[in-house]
């Protein structure tokens, strides 16, 4: 007698990312209160597995939902903002300094909550479901947006008790920073079984504004509570200066001598990198988010190396402040370019860069950067059913040779058909059903006006 489930997408190209590679060319997945209860050939599946619900979708691949490893939801209200004064011929440098930190300082709570509905539910209609954020004001804001969306997400707080010309909102003394987080990690706690779809994690902003107290302290408290610390990790040859002047050696040495590069930490960007830091990457479990958007400005980071080593790399979108957008499949087509450009293509380096291990990065990576690699990244019986159904009849898919050559070389966000998060439809035919799109666009572009004229 076959079980009832909540829903079936059937009759799609099915690619599971998981270690077998296992892929249904006429798959079906069958889901039941949030979870993947089945998957295989359709005609398996619908013996097994009977709905009232079933989306039809032939001709089209069904893979797992994408995880933007490193994102800063606060900054969702300055898209064009940097790009605009670099062509004026007025940025200033640091941008992070002299625009990103002051742009978030000047935020309300409601600003944060209006900047994740604007970009949480963009990154769903391009096929993100999960996001790690990198530690930004209001955090409880985003998680309120998150929860509305439908999006899974790590929330935290930016974290800084230090560095120069910091707004005296964005400041914290050590233990008040450690205080913060510690309350912000038990207000949104994870549930045992994984279910929890909205949770916090803590944050360093980066070590040049955050004393090695605070960095002790914060990888204790989360160490002890089983949540990840976000941080910017060799993202500019100053933050090496700075290290080498202040603790007499390299930004990741210094984390290793101070006993807090493991597990714990996610390492955002990592683009000075060699290949010895890459082994200590591997060797002490740190994460890690390569983010081609701005990456590529800085230096030439070896993100594939660190995936074929072990390390647990995500592809980050970075947020929008500078190129705009939060479509993780154009990050990974960024990425794909950057890294043939590192290590060569396989025409002429059999070692060189397959289309699928990039995707894999945005899928499988990002879950594991994130933490979460037990419940999504991968589509298996009894792993929570983030699913993307991809459209195949759009015009970049025409004639393509396979489903999966245009899955690995070309989909980007517009063949996004159907989204879905903890079994709910979140996307459908490429339309949000968890929020008002057209109204957010509207108010947010009303703010982003006033707040440009704040910071230019």
């Amino acid at each position: 007698m076959p079980q009832t489930a909540d829903r079936i997408i059937q009759n799609a190209h099915v690619v599971t990312f998981d270690e077998e590679a296992r892929v249904f060319s006429d798959g079906a997945v069958a889901i039941k209160d949030g979870v993947i209860v089945g998957i295989g050939e359709t005609s398996d599946v619908t013996a097994e597995w009977v709905s009232s619900e079933r989306i039809h979708a032939a001709g089209d691949i069904v893979i797992p939902g994408l995880t933007d490893a490193h994102l800063h939801t606060a900054q969702s209200l300055m898209r064009g903002l940097l790009p605009t004064l670099a062509k004026s011929g007025a940025l200033r440098v640091p941008t992070w300094r002299e625009y990103l930190v002051p742009f978030e300082a000047n935020l309300t709570p409601e600003d944060v909550e209006l900047s994740g509905m604007l970009a949480y539910t963009a990154m769903l209609q391009t096929g993100t479901t999960a996001f790690f954020e990198a530690g930004g004001p209001h955090p409880d804001a985003m998680a309120a947006a998150a929860w509305r969306s439908g999006i899974r997400g790590s929330v935290s707080l930016s974290t800084m008790d230090g560095g120069d010309r910091i707004p005296a909102s964005m400041q914290m003394s050590t233990d008040e920073a450690i205080a913060e987080n510690v309350a912000l990690v038990e207000r949104l706690p994870a549930a045992a079984d994984g279910s929890t779809r909205v949770t916090a994690g803590m944050s360093l902003r980066q070590i040049i504004t955050c004393s090695p107290e605070l960095v002790s302290g914060i990888h204790r408290e989360a160490s002890a509570r089983g949540v990840k610390v976000h941080t910017h990790l060799v993202e500019g040859t100053y933050e090496i200066d700075f290290a080498l002047e202040r603790f007499g050696r390299r930004p990741i040495d210094h984390l290793i001598e101070q006993g807090v590069f493991d597990s714990a930490l996610h390492g955002a960007h990592s683009i000075l990198v060699d290949d010895q830091d890459i082994d200590a990457y591997a060797r002490h479990g740190v994460s890690a988010a390569h983010c081609a958007k701005g990456n590529y400005s800085i230096g030439t980071p070896p993100a594939l190396r660190m995936w074929r080593r072990g390390v647990s790399i995500g592809l980050g979108t970075d947020g929008v402040a500078g190129l705009g957008t939060l479509d993780l499949f154009r990050v990974a087509m960024l990425a794909r370019v950057g890294q043939q450009h590192v290590e060569a293509t396989p025409v002429h380096n059999r070692n060189g860069v397959r289309g699928e291990e990039i995707l894999g990065m945005a899928i499988v990576g990002g879950a594991r950067a994130m933490g979460i690699q037990d419940r999504v990244g991968t589509l298996q019986v009894g792993k929570r059913a983030d699913i993307v159904v991809l459209r195949t009849d759009g015009p970049d898919a025409a004639a393509y040779a396979s489903a999966e050559a245009f899955l690995y070389e070309c989909a980007s966000g517009r063949d996004v058909r159907h989204v879905l998060v903890d079994g709910a439809v979140v996307v459908k035919d490429g339309e949000v059903l968890t929020a008002d799109v057209s109204e957010i666009r509207a108010r947010a572009a009303v703010r982003q006006r006033e707040l440009a004229a704040l910071i230019g």
